[in-house]
């Protein structure tokens, strides 16, 4: 048995009190007693500020607390490696949560369940709703059978980056073309003629959205027909980012544009490993803001993808479908957000010809 100094066993933690959790929220120590007891009376806000007090004092929540829900919600995601997928599914998590949902996601790593099979355990379980964030319905190769099913069921479902008109569901995407015309403005404006797009597999419908924005800007900010010789297609990866970014760098251009923040991370490195620097030799973009993108040598100039508001929507459009609330199925498209810091920066090659039209 251990003991202290003296002889005397260790006084166990002292457990939080009412007066602990009222202090740390600044509310007093009855609305707080009404959050704890199950009680109407204090606003949703308020409510999740004394649960979230609770979690971090240590504080147990009570039966009646943590059993008040309104059914299961599945959030299915493509992986967790990819930081933009657990940033927008930790914030549909925080809103269902809020809306008295039980949130579970759904992750498709390599060798685990299948999209068939979370489905068929969400609906056995009894799940209110979906939430698919890029998933197969965001592959044209894949088939749309399992969401036709789904809709035989009576099982609402939002489409979060990947709106399928044709399966008539509610759909959350970013702008994405939108986004890569931005990107290629910001370096048009900076003397870069020679200006390359790092993608996906064009199977994916982000990548073509984003195909679709490069072939509109490359005509509008620097007068080039076709984006073919100045596009790279490779895999959302470090790895595939580096692989494209060689490609682009062998053709001569200057600026990358990346699908995604890893595929920048990539670039870097492919630049680095020719003795390039970033930005003063080759300027980079990427894609989505992810975590920690401002911390990375140097800051990644990159689009921000707005997590929050697409979670925010798809949330909304699941609640509006289960209330029966089928008014509108026009797709929810959101704008991203060029974040300016240290990996563009202004030409210092000299475009000169020829360039691909």
């Amino acid at each position: 048995m251990s003991m202290t100094r003296g002889g005397a066993e260790p006084a166990a933690a002292e457990r939080p009190k009412l007066e602990d959790l009222a202090r740390k929220v600044g509310v007093s120590i009855a609305t707080v007693s009404r959050v704890v007891n199950g009680r109407k009376g204090v606003s949703r806000e308020v409510r999740q500020a004394v649960l979230a007090a609770m979690d971090d004092l240590g504080y147990e929540r009570p039966d009646r607390a943590r059993s008040a829900t309104r059914g299961q919600v599945g959030i299915v995601v493509p992986d967790l490696t990819n930081p933009i997928f657990p940033a927008i599914a930790q914030a549909v998590v925080s809103l269902l949560s809020q809306e008295d949902f039980m949130p579970v996601i759904c992750a498709l790593p390599g060798g685990g369940r299948t999209e068939d099979e979370y489905i068929e355990m969400l609906v056995a379980q009894g799940a209110s709703g979906i939430i698919f964030i890029c998933s197969a319905h965001a592959d044209c190769q894949a088939s749309l059978e399992r969401y036709h099913r789904l809709r035989g069921r009576g099982i609402p479902y939002v489409l979060v980056n990947g709106p399928r008109p044709e399966l008539g569901a509610a759909s959350v995407s970013n702008d994405d073309a939108g986004a890569i015309r931005t990107a290629v403005q910001h370096l048009a404006s900076l003397g870069h003629r020679n200006v390359g797009l790092a993608i996906g597999p064009h199977r994916f419908i982000p990548s073509r959205q984003k195909l679709a924005g490069f072939r509109i800007a490359l005509a509008e900010f620097l007068d080039i027909d076709n984006p073919e010789p100045h596009t790279a297609t490779s895999m959302f990866t470090v790895e595939g980012g580096q692989s494209a970014a060689n490609e682009l760098l062998d053709s001569g251009h200057t600026a990358i544009v990346c699908g995604s923040d890893v595929m920048a991370l990539g670039a870097i490195r492919a630049a680095r490993a020719r003795g390039l620097r970033v930005p003063e030799d080759v300027s980079i973009v990427g894609f989505d803001d992810s975590t920690l993108m401002a911390l990375t040598n140097p800051p990644l100039t990159t689009l921000r993808q707005p997590a929050a508001a697409i979670a925010h929507a798809a949330v909304h459009a699941l609640a509006a479908d289960m209330a029966g609330e089928h008014s509108s199925r026009s797709p929810v498209v959101l704008s991203s957000d060029l974040v300016l810091r240290g990996s563009t920066g202004p030409a210092t090659t000299p475009s000169g010809p020829p360039r691909s039209r």
